[in-house]
């Protein structure tokens, strides 16, 4: 390690306990869709403390009205405010993107938890509570590398950007609006609990809900009717090949340890409204995968002519086809090659500081990366501290460890891609 990041390395870890702090105080807000203010003041805070100008702002949704990639439902976004702060560099070097999104899942069944979900415990070196994985711990750890290089007295060539954004677990809104606010670099940091492997690649995946019509008849004389369910199980079951079909022709080695790349979730069954009748109505809500670099649209086509195929096939179906509409959260997919500059960056100083390669796989997942690829065309990595499977999950937690780790390689990974100015 060269001799300035063995400084940032070790300014870090002088003020660990700071980070731990700093996730504690974000970990205790319980930021949920629609209450992100109250922890995005602890940034905003944090960011002020630093020196930095930090702009904060509320998403117009009715400017993003146009734009195909905003799929939000909501109609307002107050109390929701995206922040963004921009360390300048004195020129000629390229600039990095710092993107950490502040909102969490709900927590779900408190019987579930063993600890508050909001007090941010530390027990054997673990920081738990929601959002702490999924992924304030990283959002920290991009904080504590920007605090490094600002008290070390360490001048940069090129701007480093950060941002803090908002509606990531709903689509991607808040990176949507701070891309179309110009914030924008060469290449970006998504620090998503990867247990600190690099994702050059990310899954897309789109919501779809199916509407399958029946004929309502007396549970006794239910031949007389047609039941909705039935006709569901066909459409279930050609969801499933459809699935198969779509990932057997998958043979890039960066999906080697994933069992279903491109998942197909039927997620959610509603219908019939009494025992003793024949349902009328299901509805099928699912999300679909999309690869990496699959077109969003052509994979919606997919799915419609393979519901299109089964009702050709069934006479009910025939007369009463299945309604197909896709809404909601929808995650545009993300490609990297891995001989690109940014890559070999962040590879280059995994390696310094750990001494052995990173560990290069696709992502099972979706990001705000392609939004950022989309519609900023910025080279995006998903790298970061905190495991995948406990997020969304009772009892989330993150490894302090881990973090102040990350937050050691944020800081090389900077100042190698954005040069210090030695003059």
């Amino acid at each position: 390690m060269s001799t300035k990041k063995e400084i940032l390395a070790r300014y870090i870890d002088a003020h660990r306990e700071e980070g731990v702090e700093l996730l504690k105080a974000m970990v205790q807000k319980r930021s949920i869709q629609g209450n992100e203010a109250p922890a995005q003041d602890v940034v905003i805070n944090y960011l002020e403390k630093l020196g930095l100008p930090v702009d904060v702002w509320d998403i117009d949704p009715q400017k993003l009205a146009s734009n195909p990639l905003f799929l939000s439902e909501r109609k307002e976004f107050s109390n929701s405010p995206n922040v963004a702060a921009v360390l300048k560099g004195s020129g000629g070097g390229r600039s990095i993107l710092l993107n950490g999104h502040i909102d969490v899942v709900p927590e779900g069944d408190l019987d579930k938890w063993s600890v508050d979900p909001y007090g941010g415990s530390v027990k054997n070196g673990k920081m738990y509570g929601r959002g702490t994985t999924d992924m304030k711990g990283g959002t920290v750890s991009l904080l504590m590398a920007m605090e490094a290089i600002i008290k070390s007295g360490i001048t940069l060539k090129g701007d480093v950007v950060f941002e803090s954004v908002i509606e990531e677990e709903s689509g991607g809104a808040g990176t949507l609006d701070a891309t179309l606010r110009n914030y924008v670099a060469d290449a970006a940091i998504i620090p998503e609990p990867t247990c600190m492997k690099l994702f050059i690649k990310q899954q897309g995946s789109m919501w779809f809900r199916i509407s399958i019509d029946g004929r309502s008849a007396h549970g006794g004389t239910r031949y007389e009717g047609v039941s909705a369910i039935e006709k569901a199980w066909l459409i279930h079951r050609a969801i499933l090949n459809l699935e198969e079909s779509r990932n057997s022709g998958i043979s890039d080695p960066l999906y080697q340890h994933v069992q279903i790349p491109l998942p197909i979730n039927v997620g959610r069954i509603t219908g019939g409204n009494w025992p003793s009748s024949v349902p009328d109505l299901v509805i099928l809500e699912g999300r679909m995968g999309v690869g990496p670099e699959e077109n969003i649209q052509d994979a919606k086509k997919e799915l419609i002519e393979c519901i299109e195929k089964v009702c050709a096939t069934d006479p009910w179906l025939k007369e009463h086809p299945a309604r197909i509409e896709f809404f909601g959260g929808q995650w545009v997919p993300n490609s990297v090659s891995t001989d690109h500059p940014f890559v070999a960056a962040v590879s280059r100083n995994f390696k310094q500081m750990y001494q052995e390669d990173i560990v290069v796989e696709a992502s099972p997942w979706g990001t705000d990366a392609g939004i950022l690829g989309a519609q900023g065309a910025i080279t995006t990595l998903v790298i970061g501290p905190g495991e995948t499977r406990v997020a969304h999950y009772p009892d989330e937690y993150i490894e302090i460890d881990k973090m102040i780790e990350a937050a050691k390689l944020f800081a090389g990974v900077i100042v190698d891609w954005c040069e210090i100015n030695s003059n």
